[in-house]
């Protein structure tokens, strides 16, 4: 398996308007993706690249701030 892109869409705050899942899926075959999924999104979406949360996670969808959850994806070479 190889991947040629890993994506998160923040969205619905003043700092990002986010996107709808069409917008997503052209977003995706514009990267040269030939298979895309889309997980739960939302607030709680966090994606942390080496040691640093690089999108705009939200606490209540109001504050920018990572907040705690129990599962994770988590991917390696």
């Amino acid at each position: 398996m190889s991947w040629s892109s890993l994506t998160a869409a923040d969205g619905r705050t003043s700092e990002s308007e986010g996107l709808p899942l069409y917008q997503l899926a052209r977003v995706m075959q514009d990267l040269g993706c030939s298979e895309a999924y889309n997980l739960d999104g939302g607030g709680s979406t966090t994606m942390y690249f080496n040691g640093q949360v690089i999108n705009n996670p939200t606490t209540t969808g109001r504050s920018i701030k990572e907040r705690s959850v129990s599962d994770i994806i988590y991917i390696t070479e």
